[in-house]
């Protein structure tokens, strides 16, 4: 397991994180040139999953502050983000809800909480090296545990002040979306048109 010193631009005064081994099964494939096809866009997409208002406008203007603009689909709770991620309902059309590159992911929602999801997203077959990190206020280190028991890549306390949460995005940023190299995450029917057939 990778420890908080080994994560470029990590700084241990200002961000608490922890990052799983989970992601070792990640293909050589370089960030810049991963899926162009299958749903997933060139250009880095983040699916925030957060029920606050606050702590959305929050994390919009610390990547504002720190001049990172992602693309950046935003779901409110649990039910909402399995429903981006399978496409379905409004977000049947691929091409406006394509699949994200990374889930930030909140952990206390309703109708459906942050471990229901990531259960959820680690039993998809074309969602299983889904890079996901758990962005919560809770420090208990039960839901630490349970985080990575089913199959988070990190686990990441919220800032409670904007400065420190303007480095967090920037870490955030800088690790999973520039130096990480990302798995091959397609869904099962991009896979099957890319062999040439569809699947029913």
């Amino acid at each position: 397991m990778l420890g908080i010193g080994d994560i470029p631009d990590c700084d241990k005064g200002k961000a608490k994180c922890r990052v799983s081994s989970y992601h070792a099964r990640e293909s050589a494939i370089p960030a810049a040139n991963a899926m162009s096809d299958g749903g997933i866009k060139d250009e880095p997409l983040i699916l925030l999953v957060e029920d606050r208002d606050d702590d959305t406008v929050l994390i919009q203007k610390a990547f504002e502050r720190a001049n990172i603009s992602p693309a950046l689909q935003i779901v409110r709770d649990g039910e909402e983000a399995i429903s981006y991620l399978s496409g379905t309902g409004k977000y049947s059309n691929r091409a406006e809800y394509p699949l994200p590159w990374l889930v930030l992911l909140d952990l206390k929602m309703p109708r459906m909480d942050g471990f229901e999801v990531l259960q959820w997203i680690r039993k998809e077959p074309g969602l299983t090296s889904l890079i996901v990190v758990v962005l919560t206020s809770s420090e208990q280190v039960w839901d630490v545990n349970k985080a990575y028991e089913l199959g988070a890549n990190s686990f990441m306390i919220k800032p409670s002040d904007f400065e420190n949460r303007t480095a967090l995005v920037n870490l955030i940023h800088s690790y999973w979306l520039q130096h990480n190299r990302f798995p091959q995450a397609l869904r099962p029917e991009a896979r099957g048109r890319a062999k040439g057939k569809e699947i029913s």
